[in-house]
């Protein structure tokens, strides 16, 4: 068993839209992230998504909603709907989701990962 600490682990790292793995339970990782600026449109088959932030603000478009996340809140995203998310300044997030899920779901570009441990 290892303690994490979640300020310590973000100061690992600075690149935006790059997911790392700081736990793993159940065939599931438990990932932190940074963003700034606006991701792609995306869904994934057969992964739901917890996005849950840690700092600052989160707005998750749909093609029928928008969804705003502030501190402390976050929201399951269910798999095969298409989401793209907006960080207007530098959010910090809790992702927790299946091994096998890639950041940009049905979409591979140069930005596609499945996270690295840190």
């Amino acid at each position: 068993m290892e303690k994490i600490n979640l300020e310590q682990k973000f100061s690992l790292f600075d690149d935006y839209w790059s997911p790392k793995i700081v736990g793993e339970l159940n065939d599931v990782h438990v990932k932190l992230a940074k963003l700034k600026g606006e991701f792609i449109w995306h869904h994934h088959e057969n992964e739901d998504e917890l996005f849950m932030v840690v700092k600052g603000n989160l707005l998750i478009k749909f093609r029928d909603q928008d969804i705003q996340l502030r501190e402390g809140e976050f929201l399951i995203v269910p798999k095969g709907i298409e989401h793209k998310p907006i960080a207007e300044e530098e959010v910090h997030l809790i992702l927790i989701e299946p091994k096998s899920t890639l950041n940009t779901g049905n979409v591979q570009d140069e930005r596609t990962t499945q996270g690295e441990w840190i």
